[in-house]
């Protein structure tokens, strides 16, 4: 019986690490072990004089949390005009990660 649970505890650890709730945030440049980077996302005039930025963080893949919106990022930057979106994120080993919406405009 006790090594019927520890098998299935390896096997239900396995899969919560590899499976579905083990990946990451973002997909566009995905790491094993460390991804990090920025991407533009949306154009539409030049770089404004104000940024804003909003994330949504992951731990673990079980708890997610945050507002990563374009509507608050414009928001937290003072924006009423958004004419760039970029997206920064980061991801550590499936154990962490975070996505960042950053907007300029006006």
């Amino acid at each position: 019986m006790k090594k019927s649970i520890q098998a299935f505890l390896i096997i239900f650890s396995s899969a919560l690490i590899i499976g579905c709730a083990g990946q990451p945030v973002m997909n566009e440049v995905p790491g094993g072990i460390y991804a990090g980077y920025k991407m533009g996302k949306d154009a539409e005039g030049a770089i404004g004089k104000r940024v804003g930025k909003s994330c949504a963080s992951s731990v673990l893949g079980l708890v997610a949390f945050g507002d990563a919106s374009i509507r608050t990022a414009a928001a937290n930057g003072g924006i009423t005009k958004v004419t760039i979106v970029d997206k920064e994120a980061i991801q550590i080993l499936n154990l962490y990660a975070t996505y960042c919406t950053v907007v300029y405009g006006e």
